[in-house]
């Protein structure tokens, strides 16, 4: 959407409000003129209302709310703004200016989705998302490069859209002659610890914790592949088209998460009579078989 914005109107000051944790993905995005943070974690209620007297403050001509949340449509619906517009499921829906439907399944990509919030603004124009990591981004990860390596990032918050361990062990085994880079939050660098010690005869180098969300973009970036879940690491690869095969494991193609990018695919079990057994993923299998994860093969996979 703000690329979209930002041909149409190439003059407007476009700002976007985020979750705390989330900011640093915009960090001297050219597009953007502020980003605006909500800090859920410190007074939620309080920080809620201090952040509607500072939107209101700026006189915004025009809000767009891509969530169905009741928070994000409260500060839509009481920002003040000329226009207002946002999904119809949204709770504070009813007071906003233009509405639409957000239908999950029907084939459509999320990012059609959101620029349905706009088709009375900029009809017809679809941009694909873009994020800008800067030079200092790419100077950080430049040591990394090598002539031929490979990205993966094993982990999930969900279990069922997380390939199992001993999946990525074995699609390790198979990229040989490659140096491969374990990536993704501090919180994922237990998993990918235990990936490592599983292949002492590889070249693997964990840098789960290590790197930014844009330092992550810039190395994913040039990589001869990147393998990822239905999880963030596969929309940060398709914002800066970076090459990237995805497993789709408790999640269809059809709820329309799929990578961007030129160079792209899913692997996934077809033809399983539960699946998709939920829209995000659940800590454990509901059925407790976990065959949609198993029973994927990586028998020929290569970059």
């Amino acid at each position: 959407m703000l690329e979209t914005l930002h041909l149409a109107y190439p003059t407007a000051s476009l700002s976007i409000l985020v979750r705390k944790g989330n900011e640093s993905v915009y960090a001297e995005h050219p597009y953007l003129s502020e980003v605006l943070v909500w800090n859920k974690q410190e007074g939620k209620f309080k920080n809620l209302l201090n952040l509607l007297k500072n939107i209101r403050r700026k006189k915004f001509s025009i809000v767009i709310n891509c969530h169905r949340y009741a928070s994000s449509g409260f500060l839509t619906a009481f920002s003040k703004a000329k226009h207002t517009a946002g999904f119809k499921e949204n709770p504070w829906s009813f007071l906003f200016n233009y509405t639409v439907r957000h239908k999950i399944g029907d084939g459509r990509h999320e990012i059609e989705r959101y620029h349905q919030l706009i088709e009375d603004l900029v009809p017809s124009k679809i941009s694909k998302p873009k994020l800008y990591p800067s030079l200092a981004d790419e100077a950080y990860v430049a040591p990394f490069k090598t002539n031929n390596y490979i990205c993966l990032a094993p982990a999930s918050v969900w279990f069922t859209k997380q390939l199992p361990q001993e999946k990525w062990v074995e699609l390790c085994q198979q990229l040989k002659n490659k140096r491969l880079y374990l990536l993704g939050a501090p919180s994922d660098k237990p998993l990918c610890d235990a990936i490592a010690a599983a292949l002492p005869q590889h070249d693997v180098k964990v840098l789960a914790g290590q790197l930014s969300l844009l330092q992550s973009c810039a190395l994913m970036r040039t990589a001869n592949m990147n393998y990822v879940n239905d999880s963030a690491p596969l929309h940060l690869a398709s914002a800066v088209n970076a090459p990237v095969t995805a497993f789709f494991c408790s999640t269809i193609k059809e709820f329309g998460f799929t990578p961007l990018s030129d160079r792209q695919r899913v692997i996934e079990v077809a033809n399983l009579d539960c699946r998709p057994c939920g829209l995000h993923g659940f800590k454990q299998c509901p059925q407790g078989h976990f065959k949609c994860g198993n029973s994927i093969s990586l028998d020929g996979i290569d970059v």
